[in-house]
């Protein structure tokens, strides 16, 4: 409790975002608004005044600048965007610090997220059309796997619709499948299943995505809690590919084993 205070006092303190109309990096961008804040970062919506472009400037919180993990997680975000500069994710355009701190300047992907649409919009899913949009995000994920990177953080709020084609962003936590594992025994045994170093951990995190597109169509039918298994009203056997991904059963260990059990379908 004590250290959840302070640390929310550190941030209060020495976190503060950037105000509208600052400039950032010899006065090339100019902030417009805070999109985000992270435990990692600081997110916003900012002027290039060089391109005239509306970009995404992202900044490492002060209080994980000092730190050698927090200082390394920021580099390793700006090498992975570049690894993947022809996939769906957005450009990295630039990176660089100075004495306001360390930045990402990235391309602004104009879309809706998955959480936009649901809770806002109010759009629904059925089991087809979950199907459909779950294949062709574990095709993207694929490309990722295959570049020895893990995302660790594919939820509803980091995966955009833009022209009926799906855009991941927010590579915050994204990491190589090389680096060393590490974990807080603290955590909830649902957030070290996402966050392992391991292509299952973002399988999960798609089981859990999948989960609530099904459910923007669910209408509760009694106040008795009951689990999705028996709430959702879908086929057996995209049952029997959830409980494997969200490791309910022996899980999947590749996202070509996904995608063979859903083509079978």
């Amino acid at each position: 409790m004590i250290t959840e205070f302070w640390k929310c006092l550190q941030r209060a303190l020495f976190d503060r975002p950037l105000k509208a109309g600052q400039h950032v990096h010899e006065q090339r961008y100019q902030i417009q608004k805070v999109l985000g804040m992270g435990s990692y970062g600081i997110t916003y919506l900012a002027l290039d005044t060089l391109t005239e472009e509306i970009i995404v400037l992202k900044q490492l919180r002060n209080t994980k600048a000092k730190t050698t993990a927090g200082l390394l997680s920021f580099q390793r975000e700006a090498q992975i965007l570049e690894t993947l500069h022809h996939h769906p994710v957005p450009k990295l355009l630039n990176a660089f610090q100075n004495n306001q701190g360390h930045f990402i300047a990235m391309e602004w992907i104009k879309g809706e997220t998955f959480e936009d649409l649901i809770f806002r919009d109010n759009q629904t899913y059925n089991e087809k059309q979950t199907i459909d949009i779950l294949l062709e995000l574990l095709s993207i994920t694929e490309r990722f796997h295959k570049n020895g990177i893990i995302h660790r953080d594919l939820r509803i709020p980091n995966i955009i619709q833009r022209d009926n084609k799906l855009i991941v962003i927010d590579f915050g936590l994204a990491c190589h499948l090389s680096d060393k594992e590490t974990e807080d025994s603290h955590d909830h045994p649902e957030k070290l299943r996402m966050r392992a170093v391991k292509v299952e951990s973002d399988l999960f995190a798609l089981g859990h995505f999948a989960l609530f597109l099904l459910y923007s169509s669910y209408t509760p039918q009694s106040q008795k809690e009951l689990s999705w298994e028996e709430e959702l009203d879908i086929s057996h056997t995209f049952r029997s590919v959830l409980r494997k991904m969200l490791q309910l059963d022996e899980p999947f260990h590749s996202v070509t084993d996904v995608k063979k059990s859903l083509y079978c379908m």
